[in-house]
């Protein structure tokens, strides 16, 4: 690709802020987002925490409406839209073609709050009590409609549904579009709301989510005591455009996205491949592309999920891909310590901690590691940031279904 891609805006409604700045600021001072889960009643569940976004208000932006039609994720998407379009400076009516600006965003499992809700009026009031509004509101494609719609982007438009590796896939396949002359600029990422009864019971049953009721220690990527993730929620959208498009309008430049990987592992529909064959192809293709030079400073946000098949995978995949000395020498850290599993969205908020590493110099930590796991010997900066001068940075996804993503930025202007 001859068209080089710019970071120009980014945008967040996590659990441990519902802005961009409160997000990294947290993330940077090691704040947890989990806690003990305040949706519904978990009496009856063996898994009592969750990330769960905090006092969330998005009537500055949608009239009352507008909320009881849109779900949670999409709501959340929305925000974090508009956030990284005023951060970006793009104006659709003066700084861009509408027709050259498109919108990636996906989901994991889309609007399953609406759709829990009317399965209740179905069953309590029969088929009339069912809203009109069900199915625009459920489908997971409707982040990123509703976001088109308000942007009036007129380009290339792409829900990208990949289970945990979806914003990350997104954010890649808009670097391609960009890249290959398909779009100027395109927003991109992912939203999740998935805190709901029957989610949480299914990822409970199928055996992936922490039983153990202390927020405190219930997520802990690489850890030896790990023994499942935590479920987030919120929304994390870049504003990817075309460097020089960008650099004609002025636009403050965050990084370049510089390569992507996109495999399959073909193994398991919930476990990733112990061999870490999937994730490790992936990172090679997203290494390769962007010709990076790992002894000029890498840092890698990793998928980090505080399951023990993934951070060991992970781990793996790393020595593999990088080589061991490379890996050794690289700093890696998992945020979902901190924000729980986004699902959907997590990528997404990945790439934003690794975009935001290489501009302020400042790795956000892996909290809660205290019982170092032999197959699990990287350098993961535990409990505390650390300062970083390197000019890479990696993101690395897993999802359902064997999917795996890679995303390589660069520093911009060193």
């Amino acid at each position: 690709m001859e068209r080089r891609v710019a970071v120009t805006g980014l945008g967040a409604v996590s659990p441990v802020g519902n802005t961009l700045a409160q997000t990294w600021e947290a993330l940077k001072a090691g704040v947890s987002g989990v806690g003990e889960i305040t949706k519904f009643d978990t009496t009856d569940y063996k898994v009592k925490v969750a990330a769960e976004v905090k006092d969330f208000d998005p009537t500055p932006l949608l009239s009352a409406p507008e909320v009881r039609r849109n779900d949670l994720f999409t709501q959340y998407a929305i925000v974090a839209a508009h956030e990284a379009m005023v951060d970006s400076g793009l104006d659709v009516e003066e700084s861009i073609d509408r027709e050259r600006l498109g919108v990636y965003v996906g989901s994991g499992i889309g609007g399953i709050n609406t759709m829990l809700a009317n399965a209740d009026k179905l069953i309590e009031g029969g088929p009339r009590k069912v809203s009109p509004f069900l199915i625009p509101s459920m489908i997971a494609n409707m982040a990123a409609g509703q976001i088109s719609i308000r942007n009036r982007a007129l380009g290339p438009t792409l829900p990208v549904v990949t289970a945990c590796a979806t914003s990350s896939n997104a954010i890649g396949e808009a670097f391609r579009a960009i890249g290959h002359g398909y779009a100027d600029a395109i927003i991109a990422g992912g939203a999740e709301a998935g805190i709901a009864p029957l989610a949480v019971a299914g990822f409970s049953s199928a055996k992936a989510l922490t039983k153990n009721p202390d927020p405190k220690t219930a997520c802990r990527p690489f850890d030896a005591m790990r023994d499942g993730f935590v479920m987030g929620e919120g929304a994390a959208i870049v504003v990817l455009e075309e460097l020089e498009h960008a650099q004609a309008r002025g636009a403050h430049i965050f990084a370049e996205v510089m390569g992507y990987g996109n495999t399959s592992d073909a193994y398991h529909i919930t476990s990733p491949d112990p061999k870490a064959s999937g994730i490790t192809r992936a990172i090679r293709q997203a290494i390769a592309e962007a010709g990076l030079d790992a002894t000029e400073g890498l840092y890698i946000n990793a998928h980090g999920t505080s399951t023990k098949l993934n951070d060991t995978s992970e781990t793996l995949s790393f020595k593999r891909a990088l080589g061991e000395e490379a890996a050794r020498a690289a700093h890696i850290s998992s945020t979902k310590s901190m924000t729980g599993h986004m699902l959907g969205a997590a990528g997404a908020i990945e790439a934003i901690a690794c975009i935001k590493a290489l501009e302020e110099g400042v790795i956000a930590p892996t909290i809660n590691y205290v019982h170092p796991d032999p197959d699990c010997d990287l350098d993961y900066t535990p409990n505390e940031a650390a300062s970083f001068d390197g000019l890479w940075a990696l993101s690395t996804s897993l999802g359902f279904g064997g999917h795996n993503a890679a995303l390589a930025f660069r520093a911009y202007g060193k």
